[in-house]
């Protein structure tokens, strides 16, 4: 499937900039500048492993088995007391929700 926005794609455009922080910037820079240069590089990756990330990665799936339509919803009652107690497709459906955005900021941390 060809990209909605044509050649380079967002995830193309951050990784360039990425790239370009990670090595001209870095190389000819110290301190603190190097320091923020490689919090933005790495900030601008997570960007990057969401767009380039199964939209879903079988979340809504797993929201679904227990009602919720998404996770802003199943937040809610969480907050409201409405699953405590609540079984393994519960605990399934937030496995899925931090898995996802581990693989996003750290990815091989699930290992």
């Amino acid at each position: 499937m060809a990209p909605a926005y044509g050649r380079p794609t967002a995830a193309e455009l951050v990784a360039a900039v990425a790239d370009f922080l990670e090595t001209d910037v870095r190389e000819s820079t110290t301190g603190r500048v190097n320091f923020h240069a490689r919090v933005a590089a790495n900030a601008l990756r997570m960007v990057q492993r969401e767009l380039l990330a199964d939209d879903d990665d079988g979340v809504s799936e797993a929201l679904a088995r227990i009602g919720y339509d998404d996770e802003a919803t199943l937040a809610a009652a969480i907050r409201a007391g409405e699953l405590d107690g609540a079984g393994d497709q519960v605990q399934s459906a937030l496995r899925a929700l931090v898995s996802r955005r581990l693989a996003a900021a750290h990815p091989g941390y699930d290992n």
